[in-house]
């Protein structure tokens, strides 16, 4: 890895079917896949580590509580054509988690991956 690339971790419930999503729909590609444990897939110079249960990241803390999917923290895709993306992800039968929001920035969507996290779709602004 070069120091341009950027490391995040998700968690998933099924690193094969997260693995299989991230490819198929937002154009990763895998760099290794030790299912069920874990798979680690890249787009550009982020790298993306897809931790199941059964991963060292999934081991509980001292306190019981077990690392899980979720939450509001997102990666953040920049696209060229927002709209045309929804249409081609919505006809794939990805799910989304609301409709494109417009602001002074740009427009964004989140999308859901099958264990629950998100990811964020942006078109900047022209």
């Amino acid at each position: 890895m070069s120091e341009t690339t950027v490391n995040v971790r998700y968690m998933v419930d099924d690193v094969e079917e997260a693995t299989a999503w991230y490819t198929s729909h937002l154009g990763f590609s895998v760099l290794s896949n030790h299912a069920p444990a874990f798979a680690d897939v890249r787009r550009g110079a982020l790298r993306l580590l897809l931790s199941g249960p059964t991963s060292s990241a999934g081991r509980p803390m001292a306190d019981g509580d077990r690392p899980r999917p979720g939450g509001w923290n997102r990666i953040h895709l920049i696209v060229d054509d927002l709209p045309a993306e929804v249409a081609r992800l919505r006809a794939a039968g990805v799910r989304f988690r609301n409709e494109i929001v417009t602001g002074p920035g740009g427009a964004q969507i989140l999308l859901v991956d099958p264990s629950g996290n998100f990811v964020e779709l942006f078109q900047p602004a022209r």
